[in-house]
């Protein structure tokens, strides 16, 4: 929950400035729902934006109706959304968000037409009682579970919780154990698996990116509060594209 019509303005300005040469990699920006129509807006005065896509920081997992306050994912294809994130910790922590529910918000999207990236982790209690493996890999089942041969399409975030705005991070090797189970879990359940990426969601910076994103398993980044700071963001795409 960050941004202002000034702020967006000044960090998709200093973004296009940084991309005057299209990236090797695939670059998102998930912004706030009322700024939507103004980074779209801004993508598309500016040539060089035309590398980044635009998503939302979440959907309902209902299509229309009687849900006052809650954004389809119908609402958001209209608004030229290609990415949602789904199943943030945030979410799970201050909105009660279950497994079950998280699982049909990326039904929704997927069904929209609109990639979801799903987010699991562990919070610290979990990880210190050693069920680091067992959490996330009942995360993504419901999201398995609920769609099917569909589970190609989607996108997944590890996000260790107790790793994310504390300026904690995993190594780069605590990192790759967690990316390997997910994994192997997305090849047992589809053998379209080589699809799907895997991104590393937990206070990846400008220092730290080179690191985590040179291990096997991690594909890409879900970016914090880095994204917000367009030198160091555009540092970590540039990681990305080693």
């Amino acid at each position: 929950m960050n941004g202002s019509l000034a702020a967006n303005e000044a960090l998709l300005t200093e973004l296009a400035q940084g991309l005057s040469i299209s990236p090797l990699c695939d670059v998102v920006v998930c912004v706030p729902a009322p700024y939507l129509a103004q980074v779209q807006a801004l993508k598309s005065a500016q040539p060089a934006l035309s590398c980044v896509d635009v998503g939302a920081q979440d959907v309902s997992a209902q299509d229309s109706g009687a849900y006052t306050g809650e954004i389809s994912a119908a609402m958001l294809r209209d608004l030229g959304c290609r990415h949602v994130i789904v199943g943030h910790s945030e979410r799970r922590q201050y909105h009660a968000e279950t497994d079950a529910l998280v699982a049909d918000k990326a039904k929704a999207a997927l069904a929209a037409g609109i990639t979801p990236i799903v987010c699991v982790g562990e919070t610290l209690t979990e990880r210190e009682a050693g069920r680091t493996e067992e959490v996330v890999k009942r995360q993504l089942a419901a999201v398995i579970h609920a769609n099917g041969h569909c589970i190609s399409e989607i996108v997944v975030a590890y996000e260790p919780v107790w790793a994310i705005g504390t300026g904690k991070t995993a190594s780069p090797e605590e990192a790759q154990a967690v990316h390997a189970v997910l994994r192997a879990q997305l090849k047992a359940a589809t053998d379209q698996s080589a699809r799907i990426k895997l991104l590393y969601g937990g206070s990846m910076n400008a220092a730290n990116a080179a690191s985590l994103l040179a291990q096997p398993d991690i594909d890409g980044g879900l970016i914090g509060g880095a994204s917000l700071k367009a030198p160091d963001f555009l540092k970590i795409i540039a990681a990305a594209q080693i």
